[in-house]
């Protein structure tokens, strides 16, 4: 079995990396900003970036079923391998459910989404005014979690290349491979 990431997975991997976090980014900036055109303008980018997000991890996932990953380096444990394991199932359920709430959240508010401001999304259902705040706190519960996740994972990888020294970064940045 190959020993790092090919370039679909890493293609993958980096654009949801992006992705996610400028949605995280957009989500942050628009809550601050007052009733005004810049502010619906800044939702519609989220919810855009959100529903790219839900498309992509979705075809990610069947790739990942039909491409197994790379084994981690013989020296990683096996406590931090099933952690591993499980921590990037959880980000895959969590970049799905962050943007599905979103939709969610959207339909029971009675706003609709537009992606790319053409496409109407239809609504996943119908307006409640209730349910929609209760799903804006699921919403931000879970982004919150998602964020925290990621920063974990980033941790994870940086722990791996700068204290144990090992390959588990470089199967994801190539250029970062080391020499003998």
């Amino acid at each position: 079995m190959n020993e790092h990431y090919g370039a679909v997975a890493r293609g993958f991997h980096w654009a949801m990396a992006l992705l996610v976090l400028l949605a995280l980014a957009l989500g942050e900036v628009m809550t601050e900003l007052p009733v005004s055109p810049q502010r619906l303008e800044i939702y519609s980018y989220h919810k855009w970036v959100g529903v790219t997000v839900l498309g992509l991890v979705l075809v990610r996932l069947l790739w990942r079923l039909a491409h197994r990953p790379p084994a981690l380096p013989a020296g990683v444990p096996l406590w931090e391998q099933r952690v591993a394991h499980v921590t990037h199932w959880v980000l895959y359920l969590l970049m799905f459910l962050v943007p599905l709430s979103g939709w969610l959240m959207s339909s029971a508010k009675g706003f609709p989404v537009v992606y790319l401001g053409i496409w109407q999304l239809p609504d996943m259902l119908g307006k409640d005014k209730a349910l929609g705040h209760l799903l804006e706190n699921v919403h931000a519960v879970l982004a919150n979690g998602l964020l925290t996740l990621v920063g974990l994972h980033v941790a994870a990888a940086l722990k791996h290349h700068f204290i144990d020294r090992d390959e588990v970064l470089a199967r994801m940045v190539p250029h970062l491979r080391r020499k003998g």
